[in-house]
């Protein structure tokens, strides 16, 4: 049985007492493994996995997305109850991420740094293949080239690097796709590199189907043609599950409950349920 958990959302789901936020986070437990996928920006997701009696005290992967505080910034309160696990992020984790706002600059990057990690213990490694496999049918990818054209990352987002600002490709964005009969289940962060992009770089590397998609898509920010052919896209009848939101939009969200029969709202305390027998 492989069972995903959502520690965390941005909308409260049906028991209050667990705590929403701007944010994601992701429990995964498969043959016996446990990962986590975000954290978050605060510590709610450890006090959310305590209210429904899920021990992340023995983890075993801890893989965070990208560089963004509302996906890493829970993960120094990790640290308070687990140092077990292995770190998985992508290359560029660590750079200095801002948002251009009129003319100032919002810092919106992570709350610690390489130097936090080696002062823990933690053991880490950076994503350097286009696909690796940390678990047998537990994939990483990254990498994602840029086919769709009207997937373009917001010129608001950029990295301070070298003294000077630079736009940020979000290069460092990875996402995580597990292996059950149906197909393949994929847990997205925010999909900065594009959603499109980012799906059809899973099909194409491990030759699967994708059955669901889980997680944000940065569909907030589509418009136009852009917002249809992403709403076609999800629209095909192979993605059996779409359960995205967080940085989806209330637009986008609000078209796939009207069009698409094969879409929930995946929020706080969400969990779903895989039959892994082959």
């Amino acid at each position: 049985m492989l069972r995903i958990v959502t520690l965390v959302e941005n909308t409260a789901g049906e028991h209050h007492a667990l705590i929403n936020e701007h944010g994601i986070s992701f429990y995964i437990e498969k043959d016996g493994h446990k990962i986590l996928f975000d954290t978050g920006q605060s510590d709610a997701f450890l006090k959310n996995a305590a209210q429904m009696r899920i021990d992340l005290s023995d983890l075993g992967t801890v893989v965070l997305s990208h560089g963004h505080y509302d996906h890493s910034g829970g993960f120094m309160h990790l640290m308070n109850l687990s140092k077990s696990f292995h770190l998985k992020i992508g290359e560029g984790f660590f750079d200095d991420k801002y948002a251009l706002r009129k003319n100032a600059y919002d810092f919106l990057g992570n709350n610690f740094d390489q130097s936090f990690l080696q002062a823990c213990m933690i053991p880490y490694s950076f994503v350097t293949r286009e696909v690796e496999e940390i678990l047998p049918g537990v994939h990483i990818l990254s990498g994602f080239s840029r086919i769709h054209k009207d997937e373009q990352v917001n010129p608001r987002f950029f990295l301070f690097k070298n003294g000077r600002f630079i736009h940020d490709p979000f290069d460092d964005e990875i996402l995580l796709a597990l292996d059950i009969p149906q197909g393949l289940i994929v847990l997205l962060g925010c999909a900065h590199p594009g959603m499109k992009n980012m799906l059809d770089a899973v099909r194409l590397r491990l030759g699967r189907p994708i059955h669901a998609v889980l997680g944000g898509t940065h569909l907030v920010e589509a418009k136009g043609e852009g917002l249809e052919r992403s709403l076609e896209y999800l629209n095909d009848p192979e993605i059996g599950i779409v359960g995205v939101s967080h940085c989806t939009g209330e637009e986008a969200m609000l078209r796939l409950k009207e069009e698409n029969p094969r879409y929930f709202h995946n929020m706080t305390g969400s969990s779903l349920f895989f039959d892994q027998i082959f």
